[in-house]
């Protein structure tokens, strides 16, 4: 039975610094001393977006980091030609394509894997082709991840954004079982089943019923909670939280 791994998101860091500084090789905040910093704190892996309208992370950011990571990158990205052919030249540990629009804040749901299953397919065996590991962002939907599956993909992650933007309790009892189901189906594919979006420390625990995960991948909430306590402590106490899962995995 291995530990849940935790991959920080750090596109906010770029978010702050982008909000002031555009072009300037004195901006601030140092996207790569945060990095160093959640690693620190544990972080057992590094998530950057690269979105086509570049909101955020840069393309150098991602050459950054992949020069000086001592972590595997999970470097999400949509599937558009331009960047992933970009992918396949610095060749990251692991890619999670995801759906972007440009109006959207974040990312706003899953892929829908079965409209795009033939593009998708394509890309993933090029990516493959290249050493890299794939994940398909996915809403907890059955067809789905079996779509997932039938594409090609090493692993699913799953969209927690549903399950964290509710509040009431039969609501969210009803999406845990939604993640529950994907989870199992994806399990049962052979596929990795990590998850992400809108998780907190208020909302992980309920996350600890869906068996099989790996991975959870956070972001908003730890560069948030870093202006309070910094980004290491943040990392830090929320890995120790991650302690009580009990991802189900005998071997």
């Amino acid at each position: 039975m291995t530990d849940l791994k935790l991959g920080v998101n750090i596109d906010h860091v770029a978010t702050i610094r982008q909000a002031r500084y555009r072009s300037n090789n004195n901006a601030e905040p140092d996207l790569l001393f945060f990095v160093n910093e959640a690693i620190r704190g544990g972080a057992d892996s590094i998530t950057a977006h690269l979105r086509e309208d570049r909101r955020h992370i840069q393309d150098e950011d991602i050459l950054l980091l992949r020069k000086n990571l001592n972590v595997p990158l999970n470097f999400e990205i949509a599937n558009v030609k331009e960047i992933v052919d970009f992918a396949i030249k610095i060749k990251p540990e692991f890619i999670c394509l995801v759906p972007e629009k440009r109006e959207e804040l974040t990312t706003e749901g899953g892929i829908n894997v079965i409209c795009q299953e033939e593009d998708l397919t394509v890309s993933i065996k090029q990516l493959q082709e290249a050493g890299i590991l794939i994940s398909l962002f996915v809403d907890p939907d059955i067809d789905q991840v079996m779509s997932a599956a039938k594409c090609g993909a090493d692993m699913v992650e799953l969209h927690t954004g549903t399950y964290a933007n509710t509040f009431d309790s039969f609501k969210i009892d009803l999406e845990i079982q939604r993640l529950v189901r994907a989870a199992e189906v994806a399990h049962n594919e052979g596929l990795q089943v990590n998850a992400g979006h809108g998780i907190t420390t208020t909302n992980l625990e309920a996350l600890f019923r869906v068996p099989y995960l790996t991975e959870l991948n956070v972001g908003h909430h730890l560069i948030s909670r870093s202006l309070e306590i910094g980004l290491r402590e943040a990392v830090s106490r929320f890995k120790s939280q991650m302690l009580g899962y009990k991802n189900n995995l005998i071997d």
